[in-house]
């Protein structure tokens, strides 16, 4: 049995290089590409690095807080914290005052690996072939369509 396939006329709206959501999304999947060799270097994933940021930023979060900065969900954290600890980066204490409460602290060796980081910034801004000012435009737009879609939820 064969099945025919007929071209549909065009519809402007639904064509796939005129939807904002794919021009982010294949973004944000050559983005990580491009992360992918610079944080092999670090012994780190894309989320891993992302957790790690939150951490260099502010030390002795709670993993609520950081899933609240990362926009994740706890649950789906915690495999990601539990592997960062395991490679010695990170300790995960509950509370004294909530045993719900897990707090999470950077080890020596979680911080000596800001310093090995420090440098994937401006390799990232090379790979964009924009320049700082462009790029701080682009952040600032992107933060403010997440915040409108936040809203909207």
């Amino acid at each position: 049995m064969t099945t025919e396939h007929t071209a549909l006329p065009p519809c402007e709206q639904l064509l796939l290089d005129n939807q904002l959501c794919f021009a982010l999304h294949s973004t944000s999947l050559l983005m990580t590409k491009v992360y992918k060799p610079l944080l092999q270097q670090l012994g780190l994933t894309y989320p891993q690095y992302l957790a790690m940021l939150v951490l260099w930023e502010r030390d002795g979060l709670t993993v609520g807080e950081i899933s609240q900065r990362l926009l994740t969900d706890p649950g789906s954290l915690t495999p990601l914290l539990k592997r960062l600890e395991t490679e010695g980066l990170l300790s995960r204490t509950r509370s004294r005052e909530d045993e719900r409460v897990v707090i999470v602290e950077l080890t020596e060796q979680g911080r000596e690996l800001q310093a090995k980081a420090r440098d994937i910034p401006q390799c990232i801004l090379g790979a964009s072939g924009r320049t700082v000012e462009q790029l701080r435009h682009l952040q600032a737009e992107l933060q403010i369509l997440r915040s409108h879609l936040q809203d909207s939820l």
